[in-house]
């Protein structure tokens, strides 16, 4: 499944090639791989390569390739159960430069006045379902990282 992310969180159209977020099945999860253009804005920090670096989601880092690319394996326990609504997110630029870009922005003529960039308002998801993906017979796996235990019986977070 492809997804491009042709506007700004509120709506407006990019100016740049579009962010590409593609999902393919793995093996006991998803795998995303992210094609987009590469602003070299901010530079890249100072870190060693390889190693963990706190707030490296503030940077875009490179290699002097001209496209940034990444891929991801997501097991399915990191998943919440029946995940019902999607949505994707690209963030780049800094200062005066930097964008907020959603696959589905807030339409704007829900915007308020000051409002800023938000991207845990589920109510602008979209329906989706990894069926589509995996077929309508897949069900997805219960994980163990979203069980609350209870004396009686188990339930999921919400």
């Amino acid at each position: 499944m492809d997804f491009k992310l042709e506007h700004t969180w509120d709506g407006f159209p990019v100016e740049h090639e579009p962010v590409l977020v593609r999902l393919n099945p793995g093996e006991g999860g998803v795998i995303v791989e992210v094609s987009a253009p590469f602003f070299n804005d901010p530079p890249a920090p100072l870190g060693e390569p390889g190693k963990p670096f706190n707030g490296l989601w503030d940077y875009e880092v490179s290699r002097g390739e001209i496209k940034w690319e990444g891929r991801a394996y997501l097991p399915w326990s990191y998943f919440p159960p029946n995940v019902t609504k999607f949505n994707s997110f690209a963030i780049h630029g800094s200062k005066d430069k930097r964008s907020f870009e959603a696959l589905y922005p807030i339409p704007q003529h829900e915007l308020q006045q000051g409002q800023t960039p938000d991207f845990h308002r589920l109510e602008y998801f979209k329906p989706f379902t990894f069926n589509t993906l995996l077929g309508e017979e897949w069900r997805q796996p219960e994980s163990d990282l979203w069980l609350i235990e209870k004396p009686d019986a188990q339930e999921y977070k919400q």
